[in-house]
């Protein structure tokens, strides 16, 4: 008979494969979103990067909701919220509905990410976590691989439509799963920060809007007063984070060095990493002439290593602790970006492979371990806001890794040549070809030091055994922010 935890498990695993999937199954399909919405790439753009902002804005605050009004109940819902936006998706009449649908999917996506870890940590001991963190790191891995491949094989051979209809039946299986066996956690008193969250959410729309608009119509006053008004609102988030009771960011838990240092490492390691993967298909479409299927499918290798590999690496970091697995494998990832930097005009397709494969080892060493050091560094009744914390910065990276990769792709060539390279639908060659690898070169190495840092930040936070001290400091302190 298959245990509880096993099916608890399942539940939490399929939550993080649909949320994974909708954050990469739009990319292969803007081209044809494009074309037959009949509108421009700077407003499809947005049906991927809205799903982004509304993840890295409330995660942590729905998070907390699985505090409030328990874990159980908080992830059911998400999955009924996740399935009636991708429904809603697949039947949007125009680009605008599609956005406005995307946003409210991405709602339930929140709701399933908020609470992944928590409900891990609440049925799992500590010296399993590192194994269980590793199957979700699993599904997160094999949905950002669905995601691109499915994209581009629906769209082609089904409709652009059907990679928001595929989740529904997808999502009543989990749905079904979470509501039989993910029962509610014991109920603590917190409040949501609503203000908190109404400045983080204009702060990253200022500053992601500004950015793509000087990507696609260059450096302007108006956008580059929208990013300076982002900016300079960061100031005033955190006198609010530092003055209420319950903040979006819990400001106290950056008082444990395990914990501040776990948090850092995966902000960096998505900001550093995420965007190499929209460089590699502009490289493989822009120079070398491929179409965007077949440029997805060289990067798959890597994908498949990290989902068979992270539950024994999830078992290893329980072993020997966290910090020396997760560094290992963000210094990995890092070397993996250095073989994507030989790539030439005319190199072997195999340094792709190679990359590829090296980066998804480095990643099933990271994601789980990584994940279990957060959570291990967080007393019980604050799983719940932790958990949304780690899915937060995360998220934050994950936007500005692709604002990132489409401002560089802008800059290397002139703006109309890098959408139409994006979009699937130029090849480079000569002077052109040449410019752009410079500028996808350039990311790279951008890309490889953040990685460092990141490894950094993993490779200095802290001894295995420092967890549960610093947890239990971090019960004991009083609240820091008044």
């Amino acid at each position: 008979m298959v245990e509880k935890k096993t099916l608890i498990l399942i539940s939490v695993f399929i939550g993080m494969l649909m949320s994974a999937i909708d954050t990469t199954i739009v990319i292969l399909a803007l081209p044809t979103l494009t074309d037959q919405l009949k509108a421009p790439f700077l407003d499809t753009i947005w049906v991927i990067l809205i799903y982004l902002l509304v993840l890295a804005a409330l995660t942590t605050q729905l998070g907390r909701l699985g505090d409030i009004y328990g874990r159980g109940r908080i992830f059911n819902i998400g999955f009924l919220i996740f399935i009636i936006g991708s429904a809603a998706s697949g039947a949007s009449p125009n680009v605008f509905f599609l956005i406005a649908s995307r946003a409210f999917q991405g709602l339930g996506a929140v709701f399933l990410q908020g609470n992944s870890n928590a409900i891990i940590a609440d049925h799992f001991e500590p010296m399993e976590r590192g194994k269980a963190f590793g199957y979700t790191s699993m599904g997160w891995s094999i949905g950002g691989s669905l995601g691109i491949v499915l994209g581009g094989i629906i769209t082609t051979f089904i409709g652009w439509r059907y990679i928001f209809y595929i989740n529904v039946p997808v999502g009543l299986i989990g749905f079904v799963f979470a509501l039989l066996y993910i029962k509610d956690n014991k109920r603590t008193e917190t409040k949501i920060d609503y203000a908190g969250t109404l400045f983080l959410l204009t702060f990253l729309s200022l500053i992601a809007y500004g950015a793509v608009e000087i990507a696609g119509n260059g450096v302007t006053f108006s956008n580059v007063l929208l990013i300076v008004i982002g900016l300079i609102l960061i100031v005033p988030f955190l006198l609010i984070e530092r003055s209420v009771k319950d903040p979006v960011i819990v400001l106290k838990a950056f008082k444990n060095r395990v914990l501040s240092f776990s948090l850092l490492a995966a902000t960096l390691q998505a900001i550093g990493y995420l965007s190499v993967l929209f460089i590699l298909i502009m490289y493989l479409q822009g120079i070398r002439g491929f179409d965007p299927l077949d440029a997805a499918l060289l990067l798959i290798p890597g994908y498949i290593i990290s989902s068979l590999l992270a539950p024994k690496m999830g078992k290893l970091s329980d072993r020997i602790g966290p910090r020396t697995v997760s560094a290992t494998g963000i210094f990995l990832m890092a070397g993996g970006v250095l073989v994507y930097l030989a790539m030439g005009i005319s190199t072997s397709l195999y340094l792709v492979i190679i990359g590829s494969i090296v980066t998804g080892f480095g990643g099933s060493m990271f994601w789980p371990s990584n994940n279990a050091a957060v959570m291990s560094g967080a007393p019980r009744e604050l799983y719940g806001s932790i958990s949304g914390l780690l899915r937060t910065l995360s998220n934050i990276g994950t936007l500005f890794s692709y604002v990132i990769a489409i401002s560089i792709s802008a800059l290397a060539v002139p703006r109309y040549v890098a959408f139409e390279v994006f979009l699937g639908k130029d090849k480079l060659e000569g002077g052109v070809s040449a410019s752009f690898l410079g500028g996808v070169h350039a990311a790279l190495l951008a890309s490889f030091l953040i990685l460092i840092v990141s490894g950094l930040a993993a490779l200095v936070r802290g001894r295995k055994s420092d967890t549960h001290t610093n947890a239990r400091e971090i019960r004991r302190t009083p609240d820091d922010s008044k």
